[in-house]
């Protein structure tokens, strides 16, 4: 199995990307292609292996040009055909690689990937389909921003791919589906909500997926469901509040345990405890987002990841490949649809 890793366009550079490959190679049957600047890329691998254990076994694919956040998306491949990205991308199109990691820029990983790649045949629109956690596990939110208008189709295929991915790559047996929404009645929201609803709920008495209706913002985080149908604003909104949220609460659980000697010491009984909630909600550990709808398995890392982040997107990435996801994709709702160019 070979991953092929952009690693240009995140906020900590090559080196996270080469630290996060070194410890894939230790960890897990893998083989890497490394994408990016080639002699930025060879100190980090000196570094990290000065005795070249694993290295050798590294392939490093060499771009001169980096894909950044003001890069316009829909114009990166014109204006910088040998971004890490655009190479990286072109690789995997290519079949030199099983699948993409990139923390670059969302908007042209997710256009390019369209591009490059291609969506699977009869997919309308590729997700962003972050992994969050919640008060009874993990729980997969598509789409988290790669679609801020869409249709009751593009949401009656985001609620089919999230089903299908939580089932066959996360594990799930009977993932609850819902729909994000202002309120659990089946009459709440707007066109769009009520009409998706009545696909959805079809859907189910059909037994395509386990759908439980309408989810409010405030059941998210408390394990209300399995898999969140949300448009792409609706969800990125949902996902950043979630993460503020998240940030808000450890810094204010250190502040009470920092701020006196009596709670230094409570501090110091509960430190256990508080590892492992930090632990949950850190996304160095959580791994990154699938792109659900592209043809090869495509992850975007968090921005600022790091090299635990890193590879747990390898890690999650293999899941991706295994469940076999873009294959039961395209069976399902592929069949009689022209293909999406």
């Amino acid at each position: 199995m070979r991953i092929i890793l952009d690693t240009m366009g995140g906020d900590k550079g090559s080196a996270e990307f080469v630290k996060g490959a070194l410890l894939a190679m230790e960890e897990l049957d893998v083989d890497i292609v490394l994408v990016g600047d080639e002699k930025e890329i060879s100190e980090c691998l000196k570094k990290e292996d000065p005795n070249n254990i694993y290295t050798k076994n590294i392939s490093v694919v060499n771009a001169s040009e980096v894909v950044d956040m003001n890069d316009d998306p829909l114009r990166v491949m014109k204006e910088k055909p040998d971004s890490s990205m655009t190479v990286a991308l072109k690789l995997l199109s290519e079949g030199r690689g099983d699948a993409l990691v990139s923390s670059g820029n969302t908007g042209a990983l997710l256009t390019q990937a369209t591009l490059i790649v291609k969506r699977i045949k009869g997919i309308r629109r590729a997700a962003l389909a972050p992994v969050i956690p919640t008060a009874k596990g993990p729980a997969l939110l598509i789409d988290s921003g790669a679609n801020a208008e869409c249709t009751t189709e593009y949401l009656y295929q985001f609620a089919l791919m999230g089903s299908y991915y939580a089932k066959n790559a996360m594990g799930m047996k009977e993932p609850r589906v819902a729909l994000l929404n202002n309120g659990v009645e089946e009459h709440k929201g707007d066109e769009l909500r009520r009409e998706t609803y009545k696909l959805l709920k079809e859907a189910d008495e059909n037994g395509l997926i386990n759908f439980i209706g309408n989810i409010e913002g405030r059941d998210v985080p408390l394990g209300g469901a399995d898999v969140i149908v949300a448009d792409g604003f609706s969800g990125n909104v949902l996902l950043k509040t979630i993460e503020g949220t998240a940030a808000f609460f450890v810094k204010e659980i250190k502040n009470i345990f920092t701020s006196s000697t009596k709670g230094k010491f409570a501090g110091l009984m509960v430190k256990s405890k508080i590892g492992e909630l930090k632990k949950k909600i850190d996304h160095n550990t959580a791994g990154g987002a699938p792109l659900l709808g592209v043809r090869k398995p495509v992850m975007k890392a968090h921005g600022s990841a790091g090299y635990q982040s890193v590879y747990s997107c390898i890690v999650q990435i293999i899941d991706y490949i295994d469940s076999g996801i873009t294959i039961k994709i395209g069976k399902s709702l592929g069949e009689g649809n022209e293909e999406n160019e």
